[in-house]
């Protein structure tokens, strides 16, 4: 076991959006990052990388690219240690202690499950570059094996896909998927008479319940018209293999179940003495500190965060993980200041070059939308490199379709002999 300092004093554990802004902020004093990946993902543009709109590492930013004055680590944290201000890092060269004078915990969050019958066996996650990749191969998969199948109620189970959740990620992924699917048929002439069913379940009265009514009902409208069935006040009571079965009773012959309904804080951190909320979110003051602790602070979806400017905590979002980077990296370096943001909109894609967009008052709907929605993510993007592949993929994008190779044995390899 080795023993190592953190760069600048300063250790950030998790190189997401929140931990890997931090690092990128802080600039010349420099960091020492713990990341189980050598990039940040930007989340926003998953869906999209899902489709094939966009190649999938062009969705993702290298963390040593990203800050070049950062130190990286590439493991994962196993134990905390406040008295003597270490952390222990699990890397592929065995564990490391590292030493800091200023902690940050950036650790994010997992899909939140709860205990549904087959959940777990036979329902797909969204939250990451590998659950996007995944879900892309699942969706091409099942048109070949709807193509391939020669009983009518096996092709139409293979051409039916289930998403719990109608938050901006299930909503999204939904519309960028159907897309998909529906582009390839031009090369499965054999399954065009058959109808595609894409629904879309949550238990909330409304789909998108983050935005204003009107955007959220233009929302609905737009997926129904394209044949998405929508159901609201509605639960997940089982999964199986082969079927889907809803809280009304409402039985889905289905072999695709999206589950995109919310996230929870990481589990590590229950293992450590750091102060948590009834969600298991890290407990910070208005500084974004971690009450009781001095020198480790907190932020992301890991952490329950006040705003001086909102009367309740911010919302998992990248929008807010961003601010919060900011202000905490200003701490870091100078008088700390309390962190306050108000949120300037909210956005989101709806597919075939339509969207919603709130932006300082304004609501945006289908193409000013979706224009609105994609400048804003271009803009958030870091580093020039990526916002000109990004840019070059979405003007590929409009010229031709979408590829339908499905590489689910990619980074499977057989093995020599």
């Amino acid at each position: 076991m080795g023993t190592r300092e953190a760069r600048g004093g300063v250790l950030v554990l998790g190189g997401g959006f929140a931990g890997g802004y931090v690092a990128r902020e802080l600039g010349t004093r420099g960091a020492t990052i713990v990341s189980e990946e050598n990039f940040m993902l930007y989340t926003p543009l998953l869906p999209e990388a899902a489709s094939g709109t966009l190649e999938p590492r062009h969705a993702v930013v290298p963390l040593r690219a990203m800050c070049p004055r950062a130190e990286l680590i590439l493991g994962s944290a196993t134990s905390l240690d406040l008295e003597a201000q270490t952390v222990s890092v699990e890397t592929d060269e065995g564990t490391q202690t590292v030493e800091w004078r200023e902690l940050v915990v950036a650790l994010g969050a997992v899909p939140r499950t709860i205990p549904i019958p087959g959940l777990s066996e036979h329902g797909l996650s969204f939250k990451s570059l590998a659950d996007a990749i995944n879900l892309r191969n699942r969706v091409l998969h099942q048109l070949e094996a709807a193509d391939a199948a020669l009983d009518e109620e096996e092709r139409a189970r293979r051409l039916t896909f289930v998403f719990v959740g109608a938050g901006y990620a299930g909503v999204e992924a939904l519309a960028e998927l159907s897309d998909l699917a529906e582009d390839a048929l031009r090369y499965y002439p054999r399954l065009r008479p058959t109808p595609r069913r894409w629904v879309l379940v949550d238990a909330a009265p409304r789909i998108l319940p983050e935005i204003p009514p009107p955007l959220g009902d233009y929302a609905a409208a737009e997926l129904r018209k394209r044949g998405v069935e929508i159901h609201v006040d509605s639960t997940l009571e089982s999964v199986s293999v082969d079927e889907v079965v809803l809280g009304d009773g409402t039985r889905i012959p289905t072999n695709t179940l999206v589950w995109t309904a919310g996230v929870a804080p990481n589990p590590l951190l229950r293992e450590w003495s750091l102060p948590l909320d009834e969600r298991g979110r890290v407990e910070v003051d208005e500084l974004l500190r971690v009450r009781g602790h001095e020198h480790v602070w907190a932020l992301g979806d890991c952490a329950r965060v006040p705003n001086a400017r909102s009367d309740h905590p911010d919302p998992p979002t990248c929008q807010h993980a961003l601010r919060q980077a900011r202000r905490l990296a200003r701490n870091l370096t100078g008088p700390a200041e309390p962190y306050g943001y108000r949120m300037l909109g909210q956005v989101a894609t709806l597919g075939r070059h339509k969207g919603i967009a709130q932006v300082l008052g304004l609501r945006l709907r289908g193409f000013p939308g979706w224009w609105v929605t994609r400048t804003y993510h271009l803009y958030q993007l870091p580093l020039a490199q990526r916002k000109l592949r990004v840019v070059v993929d979405w003007t590929v994008s409009l010229f031709f379709r979408r590829d339908i190779a499905e590489l689910g044995r990619l980074g499977h390899p057989e093995k020599l002999g």
